[in-house]
């Protein structure tokens, strides 16, 4: 019952959004894989490749997740994923520390890494430069999911609309980003007028807590962030919610895509798929943390990158994105 009720929870959120996005001149944007990558089925991911002798099989299975924020306060949180994911495929699983969204999908690309949680900003990236599958995403127990994507500032800034943010510095995470970059400057360019460098200053912190944090100290006016990560902080007691004023709020986007290499070997592949759907989230450091989500993350329900993440294509196209494989 929860998978249908997930379906349409996930299917209704993003039909909103895509009629939000249309209503801005945006449209859906097919992007072709990387040369080295093949698609006979249409769903924009990558088929494992059709030689067996160049299916992948390792001892150990190398894992991360997105770095929104410290990566070794996420090799403490995954831990038990990465036990279970050991447990269940009799592989050694290594959490591997990355500072950026481009290492990893350049160590997925060089086949140093096997599985991963992309943010929804890099997974169109990562699908097609590093033969991404995705096939995950974490949604709360009724299907419902997603984050949004906010613009804050701090008390006394002297902002208080988005409009405001005329001639002021607005800072960013990273370009791969889609709710610290992608998403704030398309909805900035075509909802309010306001052209990075025309009307306001941007510069990069690296990472949501960095801009989060930045605010809060008031090294930044404003900033463009996620708003699970503003939560999660706020619960650890690292900022307080008074330490923020929320100027604009999207629609929600889906969260991180959670997936496999595409040459793994199929049941190597088929096994980590199982591992994750049957991990089990009670009472554990994993589903306490991800609690803090609105809504809250208590389980893994099953993807299409090709419909589950249009939404983040149309905003790169709006953008003029261009997934360059180097």
């Amino acid at each position: 019952m929860h998978d249908r009720v997930g379906r349409r929870s996930l299917g209704s959120a993003l039909l909103a959004l895509s009629a939000l996005l249309a209503g801005l001149g945006w449209a859906p944007v097919a992007v072709a894989l990387d040369p080295r990558y093949r698609d006979t089925d249409g769903d924009l991911v990558a088929d494992p490749p059709e030689d067996p002798a160049r299916w992948v099989d390792p001892s150990t299975l190398v894992f991360t997740y997105t770095p929104a924020e410290d990566p070794s306060l996420y090799a403490r949180i995954f831990a038990e994923l990465v036990d279970h994911l050991a447990r269940r495929t009799g592989r050694k699983v290594q959490f591997l520390q990355v500072q950026s969204n481009a290492a990893m999908v350049e160590a997925m690309r060089a086949g140093r890494l096997h599985l991963a949680g992309f943010n929804p900003g890099a997974t169109p990236l990562a699908v097609n430069c590093a033969g991404f599958v995705p096939f995950a995403m974490m949604a709360a127990k009724d299907g419902s999911f997603g984050y949004r994507m906010e613009i804050v500032t701090h008390p006394g800034s002297g902002i208080t609309k988005v409009e405001d943010l005329r001639g002021r510095t607005l800072a960013f995470t990273a370009e791969t980003s889609n709710s610290g970059y992608k998403a704030p400057s398309a909805i900035l360019r075509d909802r309010f007028g306001l052209l990075a460098g025309r009307d306001y200053r941007p510069v990069f912190s690296g990472k949501h807590d960095n801009s989060i944090l930045g605010v809060a100290h008031r090294d930044y006016p404003a900033a463009a962030i996620a708003d699970s990560i503003r939560n999660r902080m706020i619960a650890r007691g690292m900022i307080r919610a008074e330490d923020l004023v929320v100027i604009f709020r999207s629609e929600p986007f889906p969260t991180s895509a959670f997936g496999h290499a595409h040459d793994l070997h199929p049941e190597l592949a088929r096994t980590i798929r199982e591992a994750l759907f049957d991990f089990p989230w009670e009472g554990n450091e994993f589903a306490r943390e991800f609690a803090k989500h609105d809504p809250p993350l208590e389980r893994f329900v099953p993807i299409r990158y090709d419909e589950t993440y249009a939404i983040v294509r149309e905003i790169d196209r709006a953008l003029g994105v261009r997934y360059e494989c180097r």
